[in-house]
């Protein structure tokens, strides 16, 4: 699993740089030449590439303008990505994917089958978020966490992240005396390193501090991530030292959780009092309409909400079986109840525990 910022594929001015493009298709062809190992691309650069087709200096900061930019540079992107990979007989598909897409079950599935059809069928997919129709609402915000999500979801051995600097440092690259952090076995690891915000090329959303929030979810989810230059890829996926290598610090956990933990957004919040927290939290259990306190958004069943404590900290988050509308009939009644008075529609769950994810803080 590679991904790749926009900063490595593009000029500053915008526009794709077809030669930045080509050597890194390189790299990519040649390991999976062997026929032994996929590749998943995650590609940066829609928005970029459409800048100076727009005549546009610079990214812009309006929502719609981006969405126009990505509307045009998308097609470039990938058609110099299918001419590139045509020079050594590999085809390529196009995956846009929105939060959206992802944190919920069917969606979530239906992405995984694209997915794993394409590599079944000796296709390289080529991963970006739909930045055309994403709203602020909607969007990952950034591809390195999308990446990480997509490595989860493909079950991934590896994820490369490709930048325009070849690793993590403990400070400023620029500044003398800093170095290279060469390991990166867990937080503590981190302690005292100064992590930068976007890199210099002022086109892409990212920067070191999305690089390593997504390692920390990859690594989480049991998925060891090398972070390095582009100019480096080949060093990356042949295993030899570059970069900065994270060590998986957990296990691959239920799929689709993940997504809801980092991918969804919450349409609105759900206020548990101190036993639905402990069963929710330390038992795992389903949320039930008897443990709610207090309700607040505009949500309809099926979305994200988030659940909180009397003190109102995050304490998990779920996908929520009853629209907002019908909630504060019935908050603190016990679902033996609600099924008496209401029907038998209302002997469920408000959240249920498969649908739910802890937050740990």
């Amino acid at each position: 699993m590679v991904k790749v910022g926009s900063s490595s594929l593009t000029t500053a001015a915008g526009g794709l740089d077809a030669d930045r493009v080509d050597a890194l298709v390189d790299v990519l062809a040649k390991v999976r030449s062997g026929g032994e190992r996929e590749i998943v691309l995650v590609s940066s650069g829609a928005i970029a590439a459409g800048l100076a087709p727009l005549g546009l200096h610079r990214r812009p900061k309006d929502l719609a303008r981006q969405q126009a930019a990505a509307s045009v540079g998308q097609g470039l992107l990938v058609a110099r990505y299918t001419a590139s990979f045509a020079r050594y007989g590999v085809r390529v598909g196009q995956v846009l994917l929105t939060s959206n897409d992802t944190s919920r079950r069917a969606h979530y599935r239906n992405a995984y089958r694209t997915l794993d059809q394409l590599l079944d069928m000796g296709a390289l997919p080529i991963v970006n978020e739909n930045d055309t129709v994403a709203t602020d609402e909607i969007r990952f915000g950034d591809n390195d966490r999308l990446a990480a999500l997509v490595a989860h979801l493909v079950r991934a051995d590896l994820l490369v992240l490709l930048s325009d600097v070849d690793g993590l440092y403990d400070g400023d690259p620029s500044t003398p005396g800093t170095s290279r952090v060469a390991e990166v076995a867990g937080p503590e690891d981190l302690a005292g390193v100064t992590i930068g915000s976007a890199g210099k090329a002022g086109v892409g959303t990212g920067g070191m501090v999305t690089k390593v929030e997504a390692a920390r979810i990859a690594t989480a989810a049991g998925v060891p991530v090398v972070l390095t230059s582009a100019s480096r890829a080949a060093d990356a996926l042949a295993g030899r030292d570059t970069g900065t290598y994270f060590h998986r610090t957990g296990r691959r956990s239920a799929d689709r959780l993940l997504w809801l933990a980092h991918a969804s957004t919450p349409q609105g919040s759900l206020t548990l009092d101190d036993g639905a927290v402990q069963a929710v939290v330390e038992r795992h259990s389903s949320l039930l309409p008897a443990g709610i306190a207090a309700i607040e958004g505009e949500f309809t069943a099926g979305d994200p909400v988030e659940l909180r404590d009397l003190e109102g900290r995050p304490v998990a988050r779920g996908l929520v079986n009853f629209d907002a509308k019908e909630i504060p009939q019935l908050l603190g009644r016990s679902t033996r109840d609600l099924a008496r008075e209401l029907g038998p529609a209302y002997e469920r769950e408000v959240v249920h525990r498969d649908d739910l994810v802890v937050l740990h803080p």
